[in-house]
């Protein structure tokens, strides 16, 4: 039988009554019809809800709730008029310290259920704003011929196409304000239908918008990018390739864009195509975290693992013996050590390396540290935590952007390197999305 026939034949033709008993990872409602788990878009623990299926699979099933009959006391009125619609968002229908506690489960349940482990201490959550955090982001843009207009902001829910929105309430105000203004920008375009992309950069001194461009602007296409950049205060790059294609159109030649960590005394320069966390707030907060629990001092030589442009590199400098930044890509490595002599720190050594990969040979991975700070990508540090034993880390401070891969790697340390996973807890990095950023401390 055919997918499609199988869909048909399970679907019912009325919608379903339940009473959903859990949260999924992702923000969803979960029940149970006939012994099979649904998971239903729209509904919180507790609740009783009117639902349809949208999806039916061999082992789960997928709804979304189309009525709530009985209301959870952390339900709230989604402020955004896209909510539901728009796939940039999944939980501001659920209050912002419930959202926390269910990052907090979430992380706890990881930990045990993939690492078999679990903290002996959880803090308190690092949190910010709420709204307008989102300093970084890339946009999707379509024009669409039968409507006669283009889309720019985020794909929906449940489908690959873009969302229609006019505004976003999670993006920073002077981007969040003006995508309508962008969509009739891109419109205006001989290529219009040849911009898929535009990358959104908002630095504390300054704005910029990438546009990924397939084809040539023509000069009129340059005149109307360059108003806008004028009009609305936003440097405007234009990149046919590669990010390193990226040239600015407006103004000739714009400074870098910049962020601070007051505390600490260090200012970051970072090019708009060049990763940043995307909420500055919660980012010095997290430095902070960071600090206080490495306690790194004079004596200490600490490795940063995936140090980016040196976001913790640089602040642990300020107060360590030696610090060695790793990191796979060399155009960040060469960015952070422009900030290093930037902000006239000399006690820091940078090296690009493949840190999923052998590292037998390299002089810095042969050495011994007395501390260790790891912030990779959603695949975790499975690979190069296999030369922690060389290293002989007393302290281990683990950020993650993905609690499943932390799990993984905590089990690794605890369960084969006799670490002790003394405290975890979440940073609302997020807010109003399912996305769950943490940090680890483990010691010998």
């Amino acid at each position: 039988m055919s997918r499609r026939a199988r869909k048909k034949s399970l679907h019912p033709v009325a919608p379903v009554h339940a009473r959903i008993e859990s949260f999924s990872h992702d923000g969803r409602g979960v029940t149970h019809v006939g012994g099979k788990a649904v998971f239903v878009e729209g509904a919180l623990p507790g609740e009783a809800v009117t639902f349809v299926l949208t999806d039916v699979r061999r082992d789960y099933a997928q709804g979304k709730a189309q009525y709530v009959v009985t209301a959870s006391p952390q339900r709230v009125e989604p402020r955004c008029v896209y909510f539901g619609v728009c796939g940039g968002c999944s939980l501001q229908h659920l209050a912002a310290d419930a959202q926390i506690v269910h990052k907090h489960n979430v992380l706890q349940e990881q930990l045990e259920r993939i690492g078999k482990t679990k903290p002996e201490t959880l803090w308190p959550p690092v949190t910010g704003p709420y709204w307008g955090y989102r300093r970084k982001a890339r946009l999707g843009v379509r024009y669409v011929a039968k409507k006669g207009r283009v889309l720019v902001g985020f794909r929906e829910k449940t489908r690959p196409s873009l969302a229609e929105l006019n505004s976003c309430e999670v993006l920073h105000p002077q981007i969040g304000a003006r995508l309508q203004d962008l969509a009739d920008l891109i419109g205006s375009l001989s290529i219009k239908n040849r911009v898929p992309q535009i990358e959104v950069a908002i630095g504390e001194n300054r704005s910029a918008l990438v546009l990924r461009l397939l084809d040539a602007a023509d000069e009129d296409d340059l005149q109307r990018l360059h108003a806008f950049g004028e009009r609305f205060g936003f440097d405007i790059y234009l990149q046919r390739h590669g990010p390193e294609s990226a040239v600015a159109l407006y103004p000739e030649a714009p400074p870098l864009l910049t962020y601070a960590l007051p505390d600490q005394g260090i200012e970051f320069e970072f090019k708009p195509t060049e990763f940043t966390q995307v909420n500055s707030e919660i980012n010095r907060r997290m430095v902070e975290r960071v600090m206080e629990i490495l306690q790194p001092r004079p004596g200490d030589d600490v490795l940063d693992l995936f140090c980016g442009l040196g976001n913790f590199t640089l602040p642990i400098a300020t107060r360590a013996g030696t610090v060695v930044g790793v990191d796979g890509s060399p155009e960040l490595i060469a960015r952070a050590r422009r900030n290093a002599d930037r902000n006239g720190i000399e006690n820091v050594q940078f090296h690009a390396a493949d840190l999923t990969q052998c590292l037998d040979g390299a002089l810095w991975a042969s050495r011994r540290y007395g501390k260790l700070v790891l912030d990779p990508s959603r695949a975790g540090a499975l690979e190069a935590l296999a030369y922690a034993p060389l290293w002989h880390a007393r302290r281990i401070v683990y950020v993650s952007c993905n609690p499943a891969t932390l799990a993984r790697d905590a089990g690794f340390l605890v369960h084969r390197h006799g670490y002790r996973l003394l405290k975890a807890g979440v940073l609302d990095m997020f807010p109003h999305t399912a996305h769950v950023e943490s940090i680890a401390l483990f010691e010998k």
